[in-house]
């Protein structure tokens, strides 16, 4: 459903960055505090980004079966945000963005191409698959760390640790 943002400000004085295990850290905390907002609320945590030295971007994807409404993203924000109130692990003024992945979703784990059986994917690989990096088929079947596409008349095998990057295809 589209891309529907709605933003939080929340200004702190800091004048760090976010590197390395401390990001990674501060990212886990981040999505285990929205993935108890999810819950509550009925939507599912896509993916959480952060991004920026100083000012930092929080950008928080939201899904669910039948799609998320913009009225999802609104009710998340304001309790995300009083959240981060009390439980901040930000360290500086930052940004809050809360949408839906959108149409081209990412695929980043097992799992989404798991729940995305049968849509099309444009996937990147690291090493050539029958002579070439960038694949498009639909994923037809995904068997442990194996991922199976169909392209044209016939299926590829791409194990996952080979890919670099996919996302869903928009078809119209």
């Amino acid at each position: 459903m589209g891309h529907p943002t709605l933003l939080f400000y929340k200004d702190i004085a800091y004048s760090g960055t976010l590197t390395g295990i401390m990001a990674y850290d501060i990212r886990q905390k981040l999505l285990e505090m929205a993935q108890q907002i999810a819950l509550s609320q009925g939507v599912g945590i896509a993916d959480i980004e952060l991004l920026g030295k100083g000012k930092i971007l929080l950008r928080v994807f939201l899904e669910k079966e039948n799609g998320i409404t913009l009225n999802d993203c609104e009710r998340f924000s304001k309790s995300f945000g009083a959240l981060m109130d009390v439980e901040s692990s930000l360290p500086g003024s930052y940004t809050i963005e809360v949408s839906s992945p959108g149409l081209d979703k990412p695929l980043r784990t097992i799992k989404d191409f798991e729940n995305n059986k049968g849509k099309l994917a444009r996937i990147v690989t690291a090493e050539k698959i029958e002579n070439q990096n960038f694949l498009l088929g639909r994923i037809v079947e995904v068997r442990d760390t194996i991922i199976r596409i169909q392209i044209k008349d016939h299926e590829i095998d791409i194990p996952f640790h080979m890919i670099t990057k996919a996302r869903l295809e928009i078809e119209l």
